[in-house]
């Protein structure tokens, strides 16, 4: 029979594996060719026109739409 202390960390474990799935990690490139990582896809707001996310390194971003040339998926 599991203890306590055990069937914490198996629902750790399996909301880690739950959340790692649902990451869509993105490669925006922009018109000078720059590239950005995400760590997710972008969300889009449209009232102003940009793009947010957050880069691997967890800063957040704020492109307009009009610098990017394409958004892919990793």
């Amino acid at each position: 029979m599991m203890n306590k202390k055990h069937l914490v960390t198996l629902f750790a474990a399996a909301s880690f594996l739950a959340l790692a799935g649902c990451a869509s990690p993105t490669v925006i490139t922009l018109k000078d060719g720059t590239q950005l990582e995400t760590t997710d896809k972008p969300k889009f707001d449209e009232d102003a026109g940009f793009y947010e996310f957050e880069q691997l390194d967890g800063k957040p971003i704020r492109l307009n739409k009009d610098d990017i040339h394409t958004i892919k998926k990793m």
